[in-house]
């Protein structure tokens, strides 16, 4: 079988030492994006269960095994979810899900819960579009911007190269730190542009980590055009499964001369908009339940 390069690992989460038997309100928020999907499990308005895991061809079928697989070993069934908003790419075809709400007002509200009220500036890097995005200290969106003319700036970009070089996903930002001068930027981030770049550089003698700091710096100079429009404004956060790689980030923070927050422990930066949609679900909860 051959290896998949691309390819972030899957993987589920049950925040130890809750008891979501004696919750009043148990919501969800499912994000399924053009990448991962993602169901984030909320017991009172805190998170106790999340799953990440690759977007299938179905978008139903992915919220199903995302949720399926979040509640896996709780004890807990999809019946007893109270609300449930769908988020992301594929959130109007979240067939369990009350409501649907954007991922841009969803990152917003996600990422004023996991780095608090202080927040004003998210940088959402997704797998096929990138989303800069400012907020007030309530999480409530102010302005934002997107790119999503092509996939330069998004986790596909990052797949294609780690999978045309051979490198584990994982490693690419690593890898590309390890050069002692920075080399030019590739001079086109279009993934089929950048890709048939790559193989030039390869093949004359370039090392892997020369041609991914090339590719990095590249979609770092083209996200940073993005923020500068929108404006970035401390505190600054970033969302989604780029935030992990340590090569963009960096270059990144050095160009807008901005340092993101740093990422949590205990929250996985990718499940941001999960969160917010399962937050968003509790208010709407709690509102139908008092106007009823």
């Amino acid at each position: 079988m051959m290896k998949e390069y691309w390819r972030w690992p899957e993987y589920r989460r049950t925040v130890p030492g809750k008891d979501w038997t004696r919750a009043e309100v148990v919501t969800a928020g499912v994000d399924v994006g053009a990448v991962s999907s993602k169901a984030a499990i909320m017991v009172d308005g805190t998170l106790y269960a999340y799953s990440i895991m690759r977007t299938g061809a179905s978008s139903p079928d992915s919220a199903n095994k995302a949720v399926s697989w979040a509640l896996e070993g709780t004890g807990m069934k999809l019946d007893d979810i109270q609300y449930v908003v769908g988020t992301g790419y594929g959130r109007v075809n979240v067939p369990f899900a009350n409501k649907a709400i954007t991922e841009i007002t969803c990152h917003a509200r996600g990422a004023n819960y996991i780095w608090g009220p202080t927040v004003r500036t998210i940088l959402d890097m997704g797998g096929q579009d990138c989303k800069a995005i400012r907020c007030d200290e309530k999480g409530k969106v102010t302005a934002f911007l997107m790119n999503d003319k092509c996939a330069a700036g998004t986790g596909r970009g990052i797949e294609v190269i780690a999978d045309l070089l051979s490198v584990p996903i994982e490693e690419v930002g690593p890898m590309s730190l390890r050069v002692e001068k920075e080399p030019e930027p590739v001079s086109s981030t279009c993934v089929v542009f950048a890709k048939s770049e790559a193989m030039g550089l390869l093949r004359k003698g370039w090392p892997k980590e020369m041609v991914l700091a090339a590719y990095c710096s590249a979609m770092a100079s083209r996200i940073a055009e993005l923020l500068k429009r929108v404006g970035v404004q401390k505190d600054f956060v970033i969302t989604g499964g780029i935030s992990k790689n340590v090569g963009i980030v960096k270059r990144l923070e050095d160009i807008i001369g901005v340092k993101a927050l740093p990422m949590k422990k205990e929250f996985d930066p990718i499940i941001a908009g999960a969160i917010g949609a399962g937050l968003f679900a509790k208010d709407l909860y709690e509102k139908e339940r008092k106007d009823a």
